[in-house]
């Protein structure tokens, strides 16, 4: 597979349908050293979600019956915003768990909803039987190569943007991001994989030696919540000797606080979970190695109080 060659044609894709999102250094953290930060949570419907989406229908189209996707919230977020601009009807699975504000933010985009009993999974289980009957597009959230080319496009972009980072942490939780970006990378950056203790499909994986299913649970499991690890992010994560570390969900909570307190980025438990290794220690950088964090939801349940 040309990653490179896919990456660079979903950036000319989607150009137009998705914003740069800034990027800066910062040293607020009460870390002994900088880091670099993304703030992807900026982009489109508070998420980089947008980015495979976008691709995927801008590269494949949609038949009459429109398209259908899967989500814990954000990735349903950002198909029915790319549906709704490109002209196609969609179809949202959500799993309960999703939260209000993540429901409310799909039902702003006109698709038809449907919230489902369980976890993502049974709302993946929903989105299957809604494509086998109907013929609907199946806009995945992370487990095809149109949507990890298009998340791909924000490793393009950081690094265009100047990105120095020998280093970069990134949460996971079906691992379409994390692989988009070791896919542009190809090991010229060490990428490590932050996920909660509770939700870590891809830790698991890697200790098995192939994906498996795993229980997810956690603050931040309607984000993080995929029970088994997508294919693609696993063959990249062998392929790049991927590093694997687990947060607690207190480390998550206190880089939401910070993120708050020293930059006023509010961001929902997934978006803090990569800043998450270097707070409470589960990544440690070396003396003078330059690590840099993806900061990558903003869709906080209302009322938060960080």
């Amino acid at each position: 597979m040309d990653w490179s060659t896919e990456i660079r044609a979903a950036a000319e894709r989607i150009k137009g349908h998705v914003v740069t999102t800034p990027v800066m250094n910062s040293s607020a953290f009460g870390l002994p050293y900088s880091v670099e930060l993304k703030f992807e949570q900026m982009q489109h419907t508070g998420s980089f979600k947008p980015r495979g989406a976008f691709n995927t229908l801008i590269s494949e189209g949609a038949p009459k019956a429109g398209i259908v996707a899967a989500s814990g919230g954000n990735h349903g977020a950002a198909a029915a915003y790319a549906a709704k601009t490109l002209g196609y009807h969609a179809r949202i699975y959500v799993p309960e768990v999703a939260g209000a504000s993540k429901i409310a933010l799909i039902k702003s985009m006109g698709a038809d909803l449907q919230v489902v009993k369980g976890q993502y999974s049974e709302a993946l289980l929903g989105a299957q039987d809604w494509e086998r009957d109907t013929g609907a597009r199946q806009v995945h959230a992370y487990d095809t190569i149109p949507t990890v080319a298009g998340q791909g496009t924000l490793a393009l972009e950081w690094e265009a943007q100047g990105l120095e980072a020998d280093t970069v942490l990134i949460a996971v939780g079906g691992g379409g991001l994390i692989a988009g970006a070791a896919a542009w990378f190809q090991g010229t950056k060490k990428i490590v994989a932050v996920e909660p203790e509770t939700s870590c499909a891809l830790n698991a994986a890697l200790k098995s030696g192939a994906p498996i299913d795993v229980e997810v649970s956690g603050i931040a499991v309607n984000a993080l919540g995929a029970k088994k690890i997508g294919q693609i992010c696993f063959d990249l994560a062998v392929q790049t000797e991927m590093q694997s570390v687990l947060v607690s969900d207190a480390a998550i909570q206190k880089a939401q606080n910070l993120l708050w307190r020293t930059h006023r980025q509010l961001v929902e438990p997934a978006g803090a979970t990569a800043l998450a290794a270097l707070i409470g220690g589960a990544y440690k950088p070396e003396e003078d190695e330059k690590v840099a964090v993806l900061v990558c939801g903003a869709n906080i349940a209302p009322d938060p109080s960080p």
